[in-house]
C-alpha cells in the first residue's frame, strides 16, 4: 500500500498535467523529493530558456541566467506560498535576472586594435556573414511589427515544444486550447510580413 497522497506508483504528481502536475512536484520537493525537483527541472527548464533568449542573451550567457534562476528557486522552495504560481514565479525571475546579467554586461572591457590584430579569425567568411545578417535583419524586423502577444507566445512556443503548451497558457493567462492555433497565426503573420519585406526588393 502506498504513501498517504501517492498513486500506485509512488509519486504524487503521476498523471498529473500543467499546473497541478508542476504544484505537486513542488510540494513533494519541499518534503525533500529529489525527483520532484528532476521533473520540474526537466520539464520547465525550456520555459525559463526562451525567457532569458527572449530578453537578448546569448546562448552561453542565457545558460548561466537558467542554472541561477534555479539555485534561486531551491532557495526559495518554502516561500514559494502558492506552489500553483511556479510557473509565474519563474518568468518573473528569469526576466529579472537576465536584466541584471544585460547591465553588467554593459560594463565589458574593450580590447585595442592592436590586440584584436594578433587575435586569430575565427568568424566565417565576410559573404556568409552578410547573407545570415540580412537574414537576421528581415526574421526580427518582421519580428517586431508583430503584436506583443505574438511576439512572447512565439519566444515562448517556437522551441519549446507542444509538452510548454500548459506551462505558456498559465503564464500569458490564455485558454490552453488557445495556444496551438493563436501560434499558427502568429507564425502565419511572420510569414507574410517576411514575404511582403521580401518582395518589396
Amino acid at each position: 500500500m502506498g504513501e498517504l497522497g501517492t498513486t500506485s506508483t509512488g509519486v504524487p504528481w503521476d498523471g498529473l498535467q500543467g499546473t497541478e502536475r508542476h504544484a505537486a512536484c513542488l510540494t513533494a520537493a519541499r518534503a525533500g523529493n529529489s525527483a520532484a525537483l528532476d521533473v520540474l527541472v526537466a520539464e520547465l527548464t525550456p520555459l525559463v530558456w526562451h525567457v532569458a533568449r527572449g530578453r537578448g542573451l546569448d546562448r552561453g550567457t542565457a545558460e548561466d541566467v537558467v542554472q541561477t534562476v534555479w539555485l534561486s528557486l531551491l532557495k526559495h522552495l518554502d516561500r514559494l506560498e502558492q506552489p500553483r504560481a511556479l510557473v509565474g514565479w519563474l518568468i518573473t525571475t528569469t526576466r529579472r535576472e537576465s536584466h541584471r546579467t544585460w547591465q553588467r554586461r554593459t560594463d565589458h572591457v574593450e580590447f585595442t586594435p592592436d590586440v584584436v590584430e594578433q587575435v586569430p579569425s575565427i568568424e566565417p567568411q565576410p559573404e556568409a556573414v552578410a547573407l545570415r545578417e540580412e537574414r537576421d535583419r528581415q526574421l526580427w524586423a518582421a519580428f517586431g511589427q508583430l503584436s506583443q502577444r505574438c511576439q512572447e507566445l512565439l519566444r515562448l512556443t517556437v522551441l519549446a515544444g507542444r509538452a510548454e503548451y500548459r506551462s505558456v497558457a498559465e503564464a500569458l493567462h490564455m485558454p490552453h486550447g488557445s495556444i496551438g492555433p493563436t501560434r499558427g497565426r502568429c507564425l502565419t503573420s511572420l510569414r507574410a510580413l517576411l514575404d511582403e519585406d521580401g518582395g518589396a526588393r
